[in-house]
């Protein structure tokens, strides 16, 4: 640019040429340094009124933090106290009052029954009655009980399975070492392991022995309660549970790592679900062709045969499977937390 002459530096030509060089003029450098000089005021004056809303608030807190402190020392002093007492009268005399209404309640219960050996009662009904006098004939089961129990009330005998069934669900998932994700053995899987195996049987022959000689009796007597359940006294139940004896004699005798070659937790998980499907299905069909009176493929056959009663020796096996994994399950699993 060129150079301003000096009579020319307070006219307006100077004041133009001084906007191009510098962007700026002298009213602009001041209005610059008026806004500067407020909000330098304004950042101050905000600054000390957010430390003052910092120091309310932290004194508030404090506060509050006091009143929760005396209120918790005031209901702990008063639970050990007077809570304490109170509570204590109150399980007495909610205690008191319930043994009371059981008590009551039976006695009226009591003293409404029917008289001893009166034959209107209910137990002297035409149900039994039709039971004892038609039961051979319709189930072909010498013995009353299993066809009651298995053609009757077949219904009420699934019920019966499935809380077995899922009384070995609860406490698998209570008791049963899980392992991880990817398959290996956890920490608490390897001590209890570790801790079962130290009450292992150390080479006992004796037992042993005994065992070799009486596990295979035990299961073949099983087997027998089981398959004749529906000529002589016996059935699924009687027979699982002298099954699941044996297995739990055999594991005492021999330990887990000889037991595990042909019962483990998959061996249990697949008999049951076979068992308990092939009941409720067969039942299924029992009671679909029963209420429709349609006849059905599985005839009563000859009482007093092997293979006679219907429906009635397969779902005899079926419970006794049942039964018998359960009850190794149980005792395996409140051994160690696993198969």
């Amino acid at each position: 640019m060129a150079k301003i002459r000096p009579d020319y530096e307070n006219s307006w030509w100077a004041k133009l040429l001084r906007w191009l060089e510098t962007g700026s003029t002298a009213l602009d450098d001041a209005l610059t340094g008026e806004l500067d000089a407020k909000s330098a005021d304004h950042l101050i004056a905000s600054n000390t009124h957010h430390d003052a809303q910092e120091q309310e608030l932290e004194e508030r807190r404090h506060a509050a933090l006091e009143r929760e402190k005396r209120l918790y020392d005031h209901i702990h002093q008063w639970a050990q106290n007077r809570g304490s007492r109170l509570m204590r009268w109150v399980y007495i005399i909610a205690s008191v009052v319930m043994c009371l209404g059981i008590i009551a309640l039976l006695l009226t219960t009591a003293a409404n029954l029917p008289p001893y050996g009166d034959p209107n009662n209910p137990v002297n009904n035409e149900v039994s009655g039709h039971y004892i006098e038609k039961g051979m004939q319709e189930t072909g089961a010498v013995n009353i009980v299993a066809g009651m129990i298995l053609d009757y009330r077949a219904f009420d005998t699934l019920g019966e399975s499935n809380v077995l069934f899922i009384a070995a669900v609860t406490v698998l998932i209570l008791l049963r070492l899980a392992p991880s994700k990817d398959g290996k053995p956890t920490t608490e899987q390897l001590e209890a392991e570790a801790d079962d195996r130290m009450y292992e049987p150390k080479h006992d022959v004796i037992l042993q022995h005994q065992a070799n000689l009486l596990v295979p009796l035990i299961l073949l007597f099983g087997v027998y309660v089981i398959m004749n359940g529906h000529i002589s006294p016996g059935g699924g139940f009687s027979g699982g549970a002298i099954m699941g004896a044996g297995l739990i004699l055999y594991l005492n005798a021999h330990g887990f790592r000889k037991t595990e070659r042909f019962f483990t937790f998959t061996t249990f998980r697949i008999v049951s679900l076979c068992a308990l499907s092939f009941y409720a299905c067969s039942k299924a069909y029992s009671f679909f062709t029963g209420a429709n009176h349609l006849t059905s493929i599985f005839t009563p056959g000859t009482p007093g045969m092997l293979f006679s009663a219907g429906l009635i020796p397969y779902l005899n096996i079926a419970v006794g499977l049942v039964v018998c994994c359960t009850m190794y399950a149980f005792y395996t699993l409140f051994r160690k937390g696993d198969m």
